[in-house]
């Protein structure tokens, strides 16, 4: 049996990873997100970070809609940005900590989905 209580601890997980599940839900997010991770595994290591040109060479999005949807990233706590200079370098965050929530509300609901009981009708 599942305690009600340990359900309803979702909502706080839920309401702390929105910006998160936003920001990965978006299809040209998803595409920066690839071209970034596949970036720092090609010949050229960019463990520097990425600027907005560099991305936007990399995919069919205008300028301004790399620098909207990083920002978006950024504040979802995905990306971080360094300036030097007039030069803005966006990178990984290290540490993941929105990540890591995330991790831990989808281990939390597979654990209470994982008592529940078989309705597929299969063991009748």
């Amino acid at each position: 049996m599942i305690d009600q209580s340990e359900i309803l601890t979702l909502l706080p997980e839920f309401k702390g990873c929105q910006k998160i599940l936003s920001a990965i839900g978006d299809e040209a997010r998803q595409h920066i997100i690839i071209r970034m991770l596949a970036s720092n595994h090609s010949g050229e290591v960019r463990c520097g970070g990425m600027r907005v040109g560099e991305i936007a060479a990399l995919s069919s999005l205008s300028r301004p809609a790399i620098s909207h949807h990083l920002q978006i990233l950024k504040d979802a706590g995905l990306l971080k940005m360094r300036r030097e200079g007039t030069r803005n370098y966006y990178y990984f965050d290290a540490d993941m900590i929105a990540l890591q929530n995330l991790i831990g509300m989808l281990g939390h609901i597979q654990k209470i989905m994982a008592r529940l009981p078989d309705r597929s009708g299969k063991n009748e």
